[in-house]
């Protein structure tokens, strides 16, 4: 095989996952569609669903079908590849998925995009009065998150496609697996999300919420998602049982895949030595005393109030979700800073949530403590060092403690300059820190900057920190460089 049938071979069993993935996406437009048929009006709503629907559903099905490779090609895809499918589905879906916010409730294009990737993000930053948009609007805003959350698409894709899906699941940052077989892995993990959503639609009902809000809100706190059918998110209620349901549930989400299958398996010890799980109980507990003594009893009237939004805030912050039940304007700086370091930190790798990651997190430190031994011990001492995660040990290299300190500089230099950004339209530094850290963190928690009449630079900004901080920068990196590199191969064949 030569250079060229090589790439063209390549290229069309990437188009042909591609395929599957957008056919999935188009699907999954139909979910509001079909309920909106149903209300009063509803049929209002077919033009903004049923048209991207269509167009995801047929270009996918047609690349399915007449991409997909003979059964006895050797290609198989690597990591680059899934790159290369993972960027191009984002994109695509991203894009199309903005239709039905310009369509049905009239957004120009920006606030559209904005709306579309802060779903599929999980980030729950928003533009929407959703007093004022179709139910169906607030459904789509739900099943985009709660797909987006899991990656969804990806997975099922490995539950097809077993190895070759391995590669693109790897890409978007999921490469654990719950059992060795790649598609029993998937499978798994998808029972796992969609048993947990039912229990959470059950619970939320139980706590007194409808079943169109309980629906909603269960697909939004597992995926840590964050968007709600009310512009006061959970302080709509104002339910110390519906806060106590969704904190369960947003650190559900926020635990790694593994972690949860080892929580079903009963090994709980195994769970205790994870550096996860550790990273999260010493976090929430000292954050929560923090935003209590220092902030939260000096702004509400009992101390039962005080301590419930103390702890909701520092969970919904610690896993990404962006739910709140109060405004932070009038919060003071202590309060301010250590939800922004909550939310920089992040949720566990291989879940639903955004930001650093706690296992980079812990990586750091225990790699700080390996150095410190290092020096008090002979210059030819060998050692290997590791740390727990799931349910066994990481031997972790120096090489790739320097990934993990290579990717926390380009974390921390684009925050710093969608900062700037924020900041050059007029917003104090204590804003643009506090919203562009829920951006790139997946977040969604807002100190009033994020609206529908925030400044388009602002809001493209903020769109492209929620992109590079949900694919993790390298993603885009390794997809946009496979691209180049096999266009400029392409390009020296046929000039030659």
């Amino acid at each position: 095989m030569d250079k060229y049938e090589y790439f063209r071979t390549r290229y069309s069993l990437i188009l042909s996952y591609l395929g599957m993935i957008l056919c999935f996406s188009g699907l999954l437009m139909l979910v509001p569609l079909i309920y909106a048929l149903f209300q009063p009006g509803g049929a209002a709503e077919i033009f903004a669903f049923l048209p991207p629907a269509g167009i995801l559903i047929l270009a996918g099905y047609a690349f399915w079908r007449w991409l997909r490779p003979a059964e006895d090609s050797e290609i198989v895809l690597d990591l680059r590849d899934g790159g290369v499918i993972v960027l191009l589905s984002w994109v695509i879906v991203c894009l199309v998925s903005a239709w039905p916010f310009q369509v049905s409730s009239g957004f120009d294009f920006t606030r559209s995009i904005f709306e579309s990737v802060s779903g599929w993000t999980t980030t729950g930053l928003s533009v929407v009065n959703t007093e004022k948009v179709s139910r169906a609007i607030l459904l789509w805003r739900s099943t985009m998150q709660v797909a987006g959350g899991a990656g969804f698409a990806i997975i099922m894709l490995s539950a097809i496609t077993g190895p070759s899906g391995y590669a693109i699941s790897s890409a978007e940052g999921r490469s654990q697996q719950l059992v060795p077989h790649v598609r029993r892995s998937a499978k798994l993990v998808l029972l796992i999300y969609s048993g947990s959503v039912i229990v959470g639609i059950a619970a939320y009902r139980l706590g007194g919420m409808s079943l169109f809000d309980a629906v909603n809100h269960s697909f939004t706190a597992l995926s840590t998602g964050g968007f709600s059918t009310h512009n006061e998110s959970i302080g709509y209620w104002d339910s110390a049982a519906i806060e106590a349901v969704t904190m369960i549930l947003m650190i559900l989400g926020n635990l790694n895949f593994v972690t949860s299958w080892l929580l079903l398996r009963g090994k709980f010890a195994l769970v205790g030595k994870d550096g996860e799980i550790r990273v999260m109980a010493l976090l929430i507990p000292v954050s929560f005393a923090l935003v209590l003594l220092l902030t939260s009893l000096q702004l509400y009237p009992t101390v039962g109030e005080s301590i419930r939004v103390a702890a909701f805030e520092t969970v919904t912050a610690l896993t990404t979700t962006g739910f709140s039940t109060v405004g932070y304007t009038n919060w003071n700086s202590i309060g301010v800073f250590v939800l922004i370091c909550l939310m920089l930190i992040g949720g566990g790798t291989c879940s639903t949530a955004g930001g650093i990651k706690q296992f980079r997190i812990y990586a750091l430190y225990k790699g700080l403590l390996w150095e410190i031994r290092q020096a008090f011990l002979p210059k030819r001492s060998v050692n290997a060092n590791a740390l727990w995660s799931g349910e066994q040990k990481v031997f972790v290299s120096d090489g790739q403690l320097k990934q993990i300190g290579s990717y926390l500089f380009i974390y921390l230099t684009v925050y710093l300059i969608g900062v700037g950004i924020v900041a050059a339209y007029g917003y104090t530094l204590q804003e643009a820190f506090f919203e562009f850290a829920s951006a790139l963190g997946t977040v969604g928690l807002s100190i009033g900057v994020t609206s529908y009449k925030a400044p388009g630079a602002v809001l493209w900004a903020e769109t492209a920190g929620m992109f590079l901080g949900r694919l993790e920068f390298m993603v885009v990196i390794v997809g946009l460089a496979t691209m180049l590199k096999d266009l400029r191969g392409i390009m020296f064949r046929r000039r030659t």
